[in-house]
């Protein structure tokens, strides 16, 4: 059998970044939630703030470190199985990647000692201020990342020379047609993902009675950032919708499996999409849904699939299906957040047994939401590497073997294995650990630093 190196090239790209983005999903908002724990105690000198940072960091610390190793395969995979889209689009992508270096990664790699070893060397505001700029240096990651993503979603700002593109000017290139609304729409849901992960871990402790004033802190803490970003994402979900019906159509057919071009669209709620007789199978819709929340207008045109040719259509199945699973996700956001709601009504959210376990199970929804989401957006851009100006099969190395793919991939796959095992059990003994009982605090006036059960028996 013959290997494709375009199809083992995509497995491949896409089984890394998959692994990889899982941890920026959940460190980009772990370290603003540990920025502002570090002010909560800064302002309060609560000693619970201070022990439930110095948990996290240790968290956060780990997670920071599984994310730079997967990290650094993702450029080297540019060079050697997508060696034509790094020589097209260098004069684009590669300093966008640049900026980050110099913004994010110089930011994380000069704080982030402060922060996870300078507790007992530097005043108390010195490390907040250090949580804040390690804060800032993962969002300014998110923006020049998805900067480039966006615009090979929605190109701008560039001219063809010779085959190279060559940008004309970098505030089109950076803030493209779809940047704005990607860039929001992501860091919400890391955000959200985060939330759900502190909220799953301390319910994980009130089952056990384990720190129980820690744990109401934080379930308290992540029910208010979920009351507000939940209801947020729909709207602006909505406003990427209708950014991506603007500039992608084709992709919003796939997710909606939308065939017919025309008014009055269904929204298809369940089928299973025929790509080969350009059909749904076992279809069940509402009748002009589609056509409303894609268009807001009840009768609004919506272009379906059959308007791009059968060559530039994405695999519509793994689109359909991964666009529901996020929004499946975000359901059960959402029900999470009216549950404990009404569970705080009736002062049962610290004490509800089903809710404490139900909020254990979903800690992985964050990170199953933001993998479907990931899928819908590269897959749904398919054929496409730059959308409408570069195929993803002119892109992959001329000379790449299939067989060469498949020995790297399976490589990966087999150190991938033994390194995010090896995360993953010891973030689980970190949280079966528990909190630190004994800190020490350094106070503003610059004293010498004493445990905190002295300085908490004086306060």
């Amino acid at each position: 059998m013959e290997l494709d190196p375009v199809f083992l090239s995509r497995i491949q790209f896409a089984f890394l970044i998959a692994f990889h983005f899982l941890l920026p999903a959940f460190t980009i908002g772990l370290a603003s939630y540990i920025a502002v724990l570090e002010g909560l105690y800064l302002w309060t000198r609560r000693p619970a703030y201070l022990r439930i940072s110095a948990f996290w960091v240790k968290v956060f610390a780990v997670s920071f470190g599984m994310g730079v190793v997967s990290g650094i395969v993702m450029p080297f995979q540019f060079g050697t199985n997508w060696s034509r889209y790094s020589e097209v689009t260098a004069a684009v992508v590669a300093p966008l990647m640049g900026y980050e270096a110099l913004t994010a990664f110089f930011l994380e790699a000069a704080f982030l000692g402060i922060l996870l070893f300078g507790r007992r060397l530097v005043p108390q505001w010195a490390h907040f201020a250090s949580a804040v700029i390690v804060a800032a240096g993962t969002l300014f990651s998110a923006f020049w990342i998805l900067a480039a993503n966006s615009w090979m979603q929605t190109p701008a700002g560039f001219e063809i020379v010779n085959g190279q593109f060559i940008p004309t000017s970098w505030m089109s290139v950076i803030f493209n047609p779809s940047f704005p609304f990607r860039l929001v729409h992501t860091v919400v849901a890391v955000y959200l993902t985060t939330a759900f992960t502190v909220i799953g871990v301390a319910a994980w402790y009130l089952r056990r009675d384990r720190h129980v004033e820690e744990a109401k802190i934080m379930i308290g803490m992540g029910v208010m950032l979920a009351s507000v970003l939940v209801p947020a994402q729909v709207v602006l979900g909505d406003l990427h919708g209708l950014n991506t019906l603007r500039h992608q159509p084709t992709k919003l057919a796939a997710m909606e499996a939308i065939w017919e071009s025309g008014p009055d669209q269904p929204a298809v709620l369940f089928a299973i999409p025929d790509a080969a007789a350009e059909t749904n199978r076992f279809e069940i819709s509402i009748p002009k849904l589609a056509s409303f929340y894609l268009t807001h207008d009840w009768n609004g045109h919506v272009e379906g699939l059959k308007a791009a040719p059968r060559q530039e259509r994405p695999p519509v199945t793994p689109v359909f299906f991964a666009f529901r699973t996020m929004v499946g996700m975000w359901l059960i956001m959402l029900g999470m957040t009216l549950w404990s709601w009404v569970l705080l009504g009736r002062r049962k959210l610290y004490s509800c047994r089903a809710f404490l376990r139900v909020a254990v199970w979903t800690i992985p929804v964050g990170y199953i939401a933001v993998t479907a989401g990931w899928i819908t957006t590269e897959v749904g851009r398919q054929p496409w590497v730059v959308y409408r100006h570069l195929r993803t099969a002119e892109a992959v190395t001329p000379s790449l073997s299939g067989a060469d793919v498949m020995a790297s991939l399976v490589l990966y796959g087999l150190v991938y294995a033994v390194i995010f095992g090896a995360g993953v059990y010891y973030l689980v003994r970190l949280v079966q650990r528990g909190l630190p009982d004994d800190l020490p605090v350094l106070r503003l006036d610059h004293r010498p630093a004493r445990p905190l059960s002295a300085a908490t028996s004086e306060e």
